[in-house]
């Protein structure tokens, strides 16, 4: 299997990782992570999506939009990472507000 890395893969990447970790950080967190959060999580979300979908042996596909099928799999994969994170977060030391 060859990789092709050339810009106009990675510009969709990062497009579709924008989207996706946006809804999935509003979704699971209840505020957006920033520009640079939301293209994290949604990549590292489509990441975990693939792989889940891979193992699951489960596909995602909208006929004639195979981007917005990528996104669909990145949002849940984003989703699935922000929730463990905010368990995680969660049960860690509690934070004191500004100030107090």
């Amino acid at each position: 299997m060859v990789l092709n890395l050339d810009f106009d893969t990675i510009l969709v990447w990062i497009l579709v990782g924008l989207v996706a970790g946006f809804f999935a950080s509003h979704l699971a967190l209840g505020h957006g992570l920033g520009l640079v959060g939301d293209v994290i999580a949604g990549v590292v979300g489509a990441l975990v999506g693939g792989f889940l979908a891979g193992v699951f042996h489960w596909s995602i596909t909208i006929v004639g939009h195979p981007i917005l099928s990528a996104m669909l799999i990145a949002f849940i994969g984003a989703v699935i990472v922000l929730m463990v994170l905010r368990v995680f977060n969660a049960s860690g030391v509690r934070r004191r507000a500004y100030g107090s």
